[in-house]
């Protein structure tokens, strides 16, 4: 061993590291509030839990403190007081502003000077610590080593877990107090609040038209009903919007006692059977309206349920709050960003054909993973990423794509078993990637009876029929995913599903006045060009197909069949319908290899 300068001596002892979840945000939203709580946590730690436990301050971190301890039992036992107090601390805070610790520990070795400690294992130890969810405390297997289970911590396995800028994985534990209670019981985490909410209010009738006195409330419901089918949204229930009505300045109400992120508000005129329909959309954060519009429609038309000036108002609703969070989510950092920005525009970037965007979605998505870790969405959509990745041919390897797609899965379903959107992943991950359709069948079926309502579970399931060469119950499975969201923000990637299962199904034309409508929203998307231009080519429209050919090349440069074939994942389980598939591309000029 080097012998160290005078200056410098060497120490083996438990280091923890704890910081606070999503410390920015917090201090952006309630810096004072923030501030004062914390100094009460680190006074708490300084006077009485760090000199019951046999523990000290190292350094302060900004918005965390560096903790070292004589035992991995004073440790565990410090780790414990220090998340009670917290909790205790949180009670009668807004949630948005409560404070929640993740720690985590390891027995370090490390040199000290007068000044400071240094060496690889302090980085681990910061490093380990981004392992736990809120409330939670992880350590190492070194230090795991040091205590008894059942009678220091109860103690459950992770597993190997790869780190940031640490090159080996690293196998950790999560630690809770001993007894019989689990460690983290359920509906103890903090739960992430992945979707904004929109207060309908009931629309303001400015007419004496007899019989109409109610239409306005009774417009209202409609909206809510068609608003409540998209998961991306909450919806306020009418019940608590109609104390509202006809307040004016009262945005700020709305706000602080519905927590609403959007308001609806409007007016509505009537002449006989003709109406008239102001709305507006307004941001109760910044005040500003967001997306107005004057409708006009027949009385008597409004509650059928393919109404055109209901389907508009929602179309607004929909396509306004998308943009407005994909433009913050674009334009702040993260760290400052809401769990539903982070989301919404994640899955939005995601779907988009610019390298930096699909790159930058990753990013978005990680960092809602280290907000609640045990959360299964942000897991399910990080397993998403990869199956794009990988069979949109951006992936330098494959199978790492497709290895970290099932983990991602499985940490969602380990979550909870029955998130309908992590075993939807989890069966386009075993379609897609592994061409396992038995265990693809299973998720897809575990999905829809966890939630038959699940429209991205039905459009998977569509597609699995399509690659299996099962036209007809493809069909059927993607209509079904287009009514239950037929407003969907990611109308297009519905629409390029569907285009799939009607050259299957052999419905040619309209497979490609659908592609059309689908590349109207998205023209850059390279999957619906291949599947337009096989619909143009099984209908016999070889010179459009040609065409379509030559807008592909421009976006997927070096397209052949083979390539296409490579990715194919029925190529297996229906290698005749494969091959037609590839006979059609053939026929219009792609060129085998």
């Amino acid at each position: 061993m080097i012998e160290l300068p005078a200056n410098l001596t060497r120490n083996t002892k438990v280091l923890l590291v704890m910081d606070v979840v999503e410390s920015v945000r917090i201090m952006e939203q309630d810096q004072d509030g923030f501030v004062r709580r914390w100094q009460q946590l680190v006074e708490e730690a300084e006077q009485n839990v760090l000199p019951l436990h046999g523990g000290r301050i190292v350094k302060s971190l900004g918005d965390g403190l560096m903790l070292e301890f004589a035992s991995a039992q004073g440790c565990v036992k410090a780790a414990f007081a220090l998340h009670d107090f917290t909790r205790l601390a949180n009670r009668g805070v807004r949630p948005e502003h409560q404070m929640h610790l993740r720690m985590g520990g390891h027995l370090a070795s490390f040199v000290t000077d007068q000044h400071d400690i240094y060496g690889t294992d302090v980085n681990l130890t910061s490093r380990v610590s981004t392992l736990a969810g809120p409330g939670e405390t992880v350590v190492t297997a070194d230090m795991r080593d040091q205590l008894a289970p059942l009678l220091d911590a109860d103690v459950e396995d992770l597993g190997e877990c790869h780190l940031k800028h640490v090159k080996e994985p690293v196998r950790a534990y999560r630690v809770g107090p001993p007894g019989d209670a689990p460690i983290v019981p359920p509906g103890n985490a903090v739960e992430l609040n992945l979707r904004p909410t929109i207060a309908v209010i009931p629309f303001a009738m400015r007419s004496n038209e007899p019989g109409h006195e109610l239409l306005g409330e009774a417009l209202a419901d409609e909206v809510i009903a068609a608003l409540s089918r998209t998961s991306e949204l909450h919806v306020i229930s009418r019940l608590s919007t109609t104390v509202f009505r006809d307040r004016r300045e009262a945005i700020e109400d709305i706000k602080t006692h519905l927590g609403a992120t959007y308001i609806l508000s409007g007016t509505c005129r009537s002449a006989g059977t003709q109406l008239a329909l102001f709305v507006e959309l307004i941001d109760t954060k910044t005040g500003h309206i967001l997306w107005a519009d004057s409708l006009k429609g027949e009385v008597h038309g409004l509650f059928a349920a393919d109404d055109e000036l209901i389907a508009r108002v929602v179309g607004g609703i929909s396509a306004s709050v998308m943009s407005q969070e994909l433009q913050q989510a674009r334009s702040q950092a993260l760290p400052t960003l809401n769990d539903y920005t982070l989301l919404l525009g994640a899955v939005a970037l995601m779907h988009r054909t610019s390298l930096i965007e699909f790159d930058r979605s990753r990013k978005m998505l990680e960092h809602l993973v280290e907000r609640g870790r045990r959360h299964p969405i942000p897991h399910a959509w990080l397993a998403k990423w990869h199956v794009l990745r990988a069979s949109q041919g951006w992936s330098e390897d494959p199978k790492a794509d497709a290895a970290k797609a099932r983990d991602f899965t499985k940490r969602a379903l380990d979550s909870d078993p029955d998130c309908s959107l992590a075993l939807t992943i989890d069966g386009m991950v075993h379609t897609n990637l592994f061409h396992d359709f038995g265990l693809a069948e299973t998720s897809y079926e575990r999905a829809l009876s966890a939630n038959p309502n699940d429209s991205l579970a039905w459009l998977l399931k569509g597609m699995f029929h399509a690659f299996k060469g099962e036209g007809g119950q493809a069909y059927s499975h993607v209509n079904k995913a287009n009514v239950l969201s037929p407003l969907d923000p990611l109308k297009y990637f519905y629409e390029s599903l569907t285009v799939s299962a009607l050259v299957c199904d052999g419905r040619y034309d309209e497979a490609i006045a659908v592609a059309r409508s689908s590349l109207r929203h998205n023209t850059t998307h390279a999957s619906t060009y291949r599947a337009l231009m096989l619909a143009q080519s099984f209908a016999g429209k070889l010179e459009d197909a040609r065409e379509t050919r030559i807008k592909l090349e421009r976006i997927e440069p070096g397209f052949t069949v083979q390539k296409f074939l490579a990715r194919y994942p029925g190529r297996e389980i229906a290698p005749a319908y494969a091959k037609t598939l590839g006979d059609a591309l053939a026929r219009v000029g792609v060129p085998f290899n």
